[in-house]
């Protein structure tokens, strides 16, 4: 796959917005995690500003600016505070979670997120679960002990939850279904299949499409999208990763979510601007309105 590392053009504006469930507009160095989507050499970088920019002028209304270590976690809690654009979700990933513990700091980092939890703008915790594919045995025990702290988190705040779930579907929904699952559940890039869309759907469990669902071998994720019930949907882009096709190898931006929102609607058969608002919906019956005043004036 060619790599082009400049930001592609702007794509035709939707006519209904729709928002951005999961970013990651933190300056490099940024969460370090992510999904392994589409990590690359050095890419151009955006003013998170700028990001914000580019997305309002093709209709994304405002973005879930997602942490995933203590400092990323800061960084979104802030920005959220001063940027009407921008709602924040913290959380220690669970990539990080073992080195945390390994240094005998998880502990004092989950309570870095309880207070940060505390924040008017901060609406979500996440992303936490669980990843089995960057993470062997050795570390599982803490990034367990991480999830079941974060949940225990949303649920103390009435906040929702964005879960990261790599080669981990099983043990993820079992700890859900054992611990208890916050009211507002997110699978953020949903990577299941058919059948696991319908254990969510039986919970209420809200699954968030990224770039992923419009590759070439990604049917899993297209059955997914057909079964899981419309009031459930979201969309993202977990940008700067999982660049949506045709612009793979390219860095991924909120502006371009259009892109999938549109490739989401052709699948299923239905209107652009009829999914869009659905989703815009939905997004705000997860984490509230987007327009309430930055709590920081400029």
């Amino acid at each position: 796959m060619p790599t082009d590392h400049s930001y592609p053009p702007l794509p035709e504006p939707l006519v209904v917005g729709v928002y951005d469930n999961h970013t990651h507009l933190d300056p490099p160095p940024s969460t370090g995690s992510g999904n392994g989507g589409d990590e690359g050499p050095e890419r151009e970088v955006l003013d998170y500003l700028e990001q914000l920019d580019r997305a309002s002028s093709v209709g994304v209304r405002g973005v879930v600016q997602v942490g995933g270590d203590i400092e990323s976690s800061i960084w979104s809690a802030e920005q959220a505070a001063r940027e009407p654009r921008m709602l924040a979700a913290v959380a220690i990933h669970p990539n990080e979670a073992p080195r945390y513990d390994a240094a005998g700091e998880l502990d004092d980092a989950l309570a870095v997120i309880a207070e940060l939890a505390t924040r008017p703008r901060v609406r979500a915790i996440g992303e936490t679960g669980l990843d089995f594919f960057r993470t062997g045995e050795e570390g599982r025990a803490a990034q367990f002990r991480s999830f079941e702290a974060h949940i225990d988190i949303a649920k103390q705040n009435g906040l929702a939850l964005q879960i990261h779930d790599r080669d981990a579907h099983d043990d993820v929904i079992e700890t859900l279904l054992r611990v208890g699952a916050p009211e507002r559940t997110v699978f953020h890039c949903y990577s299941g299949d058919g059948a696991m869309a319908r254990i969510c759907a039986d919970n209420g469990w809200y699954m968030s499409f990224a770039g992923t669902v419009t590759f070439k071998n990604a049917e899993n994720l297209r059955d997914a999208l057909e079964v899981a019930p419309r009031q459930l949907l979201l969309v993202e882009t977990d940008a700067p990763f999982l660049t949506p096709t045709p612009l793979r190898g390219r860095p991924n931006a909120p502006y371009l979510l259009p892109h999938t929102l549109r490739f989401m609607a052709s699948h299923l058969g239905t209107d652009v601007s009829m999914l869009a608002a659905q989703i815009t919906s939905n997004t705000e019956l997860v984490y509230g309105t987007w327009d309430s005043e930055p709590v920081i004036a400029e």
